[in-house]
């Protein structure tokens, strides 16, 4: 809460900095080196604070791997939406709304890779203590998407034949599929061409011809 003094608000940034470094330092130990072979005390020294604080901003080191994933589909939902938004103030149709979306999902993997690839590894993972709060975070994800989908559907632009909801997990999957294969296997394209790549698929332009179809 803001106080006058504007102390409240200096203590709750200065508590968001810090959780942003602990989150950086647990994803990056975590990918390099696993959920359980990464201690507190190691996240706290790559985050550059004391073990203590660590524990003043998290119960636990599950809670804090909980945490990171929500806050990173939460900002990736952010995005989207942000790139959605954008799109059709600009003017655009419902495609190129799902097509900034898809530039838009580039530019975070580009950004957190280490971060994607946990994510997509936990999605496949079951018994976790997280899996829930990951659910749900996927679901907000996919939701963005999903929303423009079915005012598409509803304005006459995409066909009344969409499952909009399996469209919607395949448009994302295929964008954090396409962006790890990328990173992995085709570091050399840049993000325009594997943007350019991916357009056409959402244009329905894949036939050698280049007509809609």
């Amino acid at each position: 809460m803001r106080t006058d003094s504007g102390t409240g608000t200096r203590g709750g940034a200065r508590r968001a900095a810090t959780r942003q470094k602990l989150y950086e330092a647990a994803v990056t130990l975590i990918a390099e080196q696993g959920f359980s072979s990464t201690t507190v005390e190691e996240i706290a020294e790559r985050a550059g604070v004391a073990k203590g604080t660590v524990y003043y901003n998290f119960a636990s080191k599950t809670e804090l791997f909980e945490e990171l994933l929500k806050h990173g589909v939460d900002l990736l939902s952010g995005e989207l939406r942000e790139a959605s938004r954008t799109a059709a103030e600009r003017g655009g149709g419902r495609v190129d709304e799902l097509d900034a979306m898809i530039r838009a999902g580039l530019l975070f993997i580009d950004r957190y890779p280490a971060f994607t690839q946990l994510y997509v590894a936990e999605l496949w993972r079951t018994g976790r203590a997280w899996q829930d709060t990951l659910m749900v975070s996927r679901a907000r994800a996919v939701a963005v998407v999903e929303e423009v989908l079915r005012r598409g559907v509803d304005e006459g632009e995409f066909s009344a034949e969409i499952d909009v909801q399996l469209t919607a997990a395949a448009l994302t999957g295929m964008v954090l599929v396409a962006a790890l294969d990328w990173k992995a296997f085709q570091a050399e394209r840049s993000l325009d061409e594997v943007h350019a790549a991916l357009s056409l698929l959402i244009q329905g332009r894949v036939g050698g011809d280049g007509r809609c179809r």
